[in-house]
């Protein structure tokens, strides 16, 4: 009981429980976002290859951001197996699980109240926008972070990684986590106007 007491008291426990919901929360919102149609008068899922394409990339940035945390499990079919084979003690285990549950459910809910009207809606554009920007954010922190402490990995990887899965899950609000991006193509076409029609 000791052990358990201890690890409940364990600061490092209680940051591995918010690594393993925040994985798969992003884990989530991003598949999810990428299996969205793609945006205004779009009905259409996305190729399949869309949302695979995402949860590989998006499988080696969170490993990247929480592997050191707790090894970026995002999955509790993985942590089972974990489990299973005496990687993973059973309390960590199953809080983990817990945790990831969680971090699905989240982002399950925030994609349902970002798509839930009309698609096209500015408001559920700027909702998509900032997560996948967030994402990109984080990821870039996290590189950082580990590059001051001159762990070798392939940061610039990660990143380049983030920003695909960010683009591919952003289908429906143009994927772009960059408001300058943003911002020039809006200008040039208010000034210009849109192709057919008169500014």
């Amino acid at each position: 009981m000791w052990g358990i007491g201890s690890e409940l008291r364990s600061r490092r426990f209680w940051r591995s429980l918010l690594a393993e919901a925040a994985a798969t929360l992003i884990f989530v919102w991003l598949v999810l976002g990428a299996s969205c149609p793609g945006g205004p008068g779009r009905v259409t899922a996305p190729p399949a290859l869309q949302p695979a394409l995402t949860a590989g990339l998006a499988a080696v940035g969170l490993a990247h951001c929480f592997g050191e945390v707790s090894g970026a499990q995002a999955n509790p079919a993985l942590t089972l197996a974990l489990l299973c084979t005496h990687k993973l003690d059973a309390l960590r285990g199953a809080a983990y699980v817990l945790a990831q549950c969680l971090g699905a459910v989240l982002a399950s809910a925030a994609v349902y109240l970002a798509l839930t009207a009309a698609l096209g809606n500015a408001g559920q554009a700027l909702a998509m926008e900032t997560f996948s920007t967030f994402q990109l954010v984080f990821t870039i922190f996290a590189v950082e972070d580990q590059r001051r402490r001159g762990a070798g990995e392939p940061g610039g990887l990660a990143i380049g990684f983030s920003v695909t899965a960010g683009a591919l899950a952003g289908t429906f609000s143009g994927g772009s986590m960059n408001p300058a991006r943003s911002l020039g193509p809006a200008a040039g076409a208010r000034v210009g106007g849109t192709p057919g029609r008169p500014p």
